[in-house]
């Protein structure tokens, strides 16, 4: 009895031990070490550019319109249609013009006359003054006359508007003809106020228009306004863009890139990179002591084969890029870098 008893209890061992042997097998196995490779996530210093949109604009908007109501006697420009400074654009109704001239003309014979009397005493200074305020006075109303009589162009530019036809009575409620100057355009573009101290006049910047796809213009800050608009936290930046060859008209849609310096970025190569199902989230796995650790990370910009990493990892940890889809958080890895 007892040597059955002992025989028992030996094979009770021996079974035991076989199972702690396979378990410990199967933990060995379950362990088993991933290989992977790893890259460094470092910092350089790169290029800070940002894109705006905004609209072109005339650099100049002239609305042309005598300050009185008359009939219009000739229209000579359309819609479309190039002038130059100073070219006549309409002929107002001269009537009151001629009229105007015509008493001009005779206290100008008058004061002539007076001033002669004058230089040898035949009248006194203030009749000589009196006649010379009234002369002034009728030369301005001439000029003021001829101004709106004979309308032309203040700048060079193009009529983008015309109100009225050939005998019309002009009325003040539209201008009679809008003239715009596009050469140069402008663009406006309001940039956020952190990059208030790197925005300044003169500098140079790209512009891309939908309407020219393949084209990149230059243009270069005019003007950046002092103030922050408090409701947007932006400031207004103006931009001229030469426009020598005309094809940038105003009410195009336009995209700015502007040039704001280098600067240092924490980069992560792209490689490395999971997306979370269901989510937008962005996460890597960071090799720390032969092991795969979970790190939710917050992406910036693209450049090249990197990201912008703007929080989750430090400069100088060692980012996992191979064999991702069979890492898990704290599996078990040995690095394969050559």
């Amino acid at each position: 009895m007892n040597k059955c008893r002992l025989i028992s209890l030996i094979a009770v061992a021996f079974l035991l031990a076989g199972c702690g042997f396979a378990g410990q097998k199967q933990q060995e196995v379950l362990q088993e070490k991933i290989a992977v490779r790893t890259a460094a996530v470092i910092i350089e210093n790169v290029p800070r550019t940002n894109e705006f949109t905004a609209t072109v604009q005339a650099k100049v908007i002239n609305r042309i319109a005598p300050q009185m109501s008359a009939r219009i006697k000739k229209i000579y420009v359309e819609v479309g249609d190039f002038v130059t400074k100073g070219q006549k654009l309409v002929q107002m109704d001269d009537n009151n013009l001629e009229q105007i001239r015509t008493q001009f003309e005779n206290l100008e014979v008058s004061f002539r006359r007076i001033d002669e009397l004058y230089k040898v005493g035949g009248v006194s200074q203030a009749e000589w003054d009196a006649q010379k305020t009234r002369l002034e006075v009728m030369r301005t109303q001439y000029n003021n006359m001829v101004e709106n009589t004979q309308l032309v162009s203040p700048v060079d530019g193009v009529i983008t508007a015309r109100n009225y036809e050939s005998g019309d009575l002009f009325g003040m409620s539209l201008p009679l003809l809008v003239v715009e100057q596009i050469t140069p355009v402008k663009l406006i573009v309001h940039v956020s106020e952190s990059f208030f101290t790197k925005v300044r006049k003169g500098m140079e910047v790209d512009i891309r228009l939908d309407v020219y796809p393949d084209e990149v213009f230059k243009g270069m800050v005019s003007l950046v306004y002092p103030t922050i608009t408090a409701t947007t936290r932006t400031f207004p930046v103006v931009i001229i863009v030469p426009n020598a060859n005309r094809k940038i008209r105003p009410g195009m849609f336009a995209r700015v890139t502007i040039d704001l310096g280098a600067e240092p970025c924490l980069l992560v190569p792209d490689r490395s990179i999971i997306k979370q199902h269901g989510s937008g989230e962005r996460y890597v796995y960071v090799y720390k002591d032969g092991k795969a650790q979970y790190r939710l990370v917050e992406l910036g910009r693209r450049l090249d084969t990197f990201y912008e990493c703007l929080s989750g990892l430090e400069e100088g940890e060692s980012v996992i890029t191979t064999g991702l889809n069979r890492l898990t958080n704290g599996a078990v890895v040995e690095l394969a870098n050559e």
